[in-house]
């Protein structure tokens, strides 16, 4: 079986982390090796890097530092996890890639698409996500599924930002989307949990990817 890089994407609240497990237990059940991993992050390198990006600081981070801290993280997880588990046969399956640093970078703090493209060829070479699953509810739902899950926690830089930074990000997804919808496929999130999670093997089953 040929391994597959698989990312799922969206704002906050979209429930991607709950759907990311439940694709690995089908892929489990079918006896598809697998990694789950997520970015920023994903190796403890990547995961410093993660923590420099997201904590809330009295010093300011410029959104070109952001950038390039997002894209230094990514570097290391490329290198260290991504392609090793690719080249050794098993699927990746990565809460966020380079889609959210076009929605969030980009989209949401005016990066231009150009800087970031260079840099993404730079550091990640041809390769892109085999799929992309674009969780996507109305802004208002997901901030309020944030806000209800994130109770009495301390919340990262981007959690705190306002609605109309996420309207952004959100315009920036749906408009990556729909320029690459082979690979990018837009799931309604705003559905039950159990029929996200089934929209979504729906999805790799009619590529013949699974059974």
């Amino acid at each position: 079986m040929t391994p597959r890089f698989l990312t799922v994407e969206g704002i906050e609240g979209v429930g991607k982390t709950t759907q990311v497990s439940l694709l690995a237990k089908a892929l489990g059940d079918r006896e598809v090796a697998h990694v789950v991993t997520r970015e920023p992050g994903g190796t403890p390198l990547a995961e410093s890097i993660r923590e420099l990006v997201l904590s809330p600081r009295g010093e300011a981070l410029p959104p070109i530092a952001e950038l390039l801290l997002m894209f230094a993280a990514r570097s290391v997880h490329m290198a260290n996890l991504i392609e090793p588990a690719l080249h050794a046969g098993r699927w990746v399956i990565c809460d966020r890639f380079t889609d959210a640093t076009y929605a969030y970078q980009g989209a949401g703090r005016g990066m231009s698409e150009e800087s970031i493209g260079a840099l993404e060829t730079w550091v990640q070479g041809r390769r892109r996500p085999d799929l992309t699953l674009l969780l996507d509810v109305p802004v208002a739902i997901g901030l309020e599924r944030s806000r209800k899950r994130d109770i009495g926690k301390t919340r990262d830089r981007f959690e705190q930002e306002r609605a109309a930074f996420f309207e952004r990000v959100r315009a920036g997804y749906l408009s990556r989307a729909r320029a690459d919808p082979e690979r990018m496929v837009i799931i309604d999130a705003a559905r039950p949990v159990a029929e996200v999670g089934e929209q979504i093997i729906d999805v790799l089953e009619s590529r013949s990817w699974i059974s």
